[in-house]
């Protein structure tokens, strides 16, 4: 397996909310930047046509991600049928959970309880959504979830906006490079966060914690992300008939590859 089990500062429970939310706002921006919300949605509606759904439970949603932009360009594409989305997460945010269930966010609403992703028995019916996350799972948590949600005959689609193609020496010798173009990039990134905090100037631009978060996180996620090989490795031990898997490139409006997806589903609904 070309996955490397690297840390990412986000694991760890002892890291700061301020600095947590301070990178949280930074990937926000970049989804937007880069239209995540518009390959997501169009995912979503190819497995609604092979699975029926109206619901989404998105897992691991930590503060919502681009998952609320994704409801939104759905429910605008197609007026007669609107669909909800549930927000989960293992370590659910009170804060999070307040500011979502009572604020202006329709068809949303962030699930109190905890959900274990490797148990989709326990989540509400409907499509089960992981963006930018599966990659934090270790390879038996990861074949844990794929397998809960193939036994429970349950769709899933689960987005990866890195890859994993550089080799690994090759990334080991670019790290102190990379790691500055990403610092640098968190700089011009947090003018475009809204809203735009003291707390988020302080620790960007005077005490630079965020930018190491952020450099560092970024840079670990490319090597802790799957490749294809990786992901068939891991369906080859799980795969039964009637349920369908497909690992490929997403694609976006103008044809340019931007990351890639897992989407398993039911052949025939039960």
């Amino acid at each position: 397996m070309k996955r490397l089990e690297l840390f990412e500062f986000e694991d760890f429970d002892w890291l700061p909310s301020i600095i947590r939310s301070g990178v949280t706002n930074l990937i926000i921006v970049l989804h937007n930047a880069m239209g995540t919300s518009k390959v997501i949605s169009k995912l979503i509606l190819e497995v609604n046509k092979k699975s029926n759904f109206n619901q989404i439970i998105d897992l691991g949603s930590g503060s919502g991600g681009p998952m609320i932009d994704v409801i939104n360009e759905i429910n605008e594409s197609d007026e007669h049928k609107k669909m909800n989305l549930i927000l989960t997460d293992y370590y659910p945010s009170p804060t999070v959970i307040e500011k979502i269930n009572n604020g202006d966010f329709p068809n949303v609403s962030y699930q109190i309880s905890s959900l274990d992703a490797t148990n989709i028995a326990n989540a509400p019916k409907g499509l089960k959504t992981m963006v930018a996350s599966f990659h934090h799972m270790k390879p038996a948590t990861a074949e844990k979830i794929l397998h809960s949600a193939q036994s429970n005959n349950q769709p899933i689609l689960i987005y990866e906006i890195a890859k994993n193609t550089i080799p690994t020496i090759l990334w080991w010798l670019l790290l102190p490079f990379s790691l500055l173009v990403l610092v640098l990039m968190c700089l011009i990134l947090t003018l475009f966060v809204r809203p735009l905090t003291f707390k988020q100037l302080l620790f960007t631009y005077l005490i630079p914690i965020i930018p190491i978060v952020y450099a560092w996180d970024g840079q670990a996620s490319i090597m802790r992300t799957y490749t294809f090989k990786d992901v068939e490795s891991i369906l080859d031990g799980i795969k039964k008939e009637g349920y369908h898997w497909e690992v490929n490139d997403a694609i976006k409006e103008d044809g340019k590859k931007m990351g890639y997806y897992i989407m398993g589903y039911p052949e025939k609904m039960t």
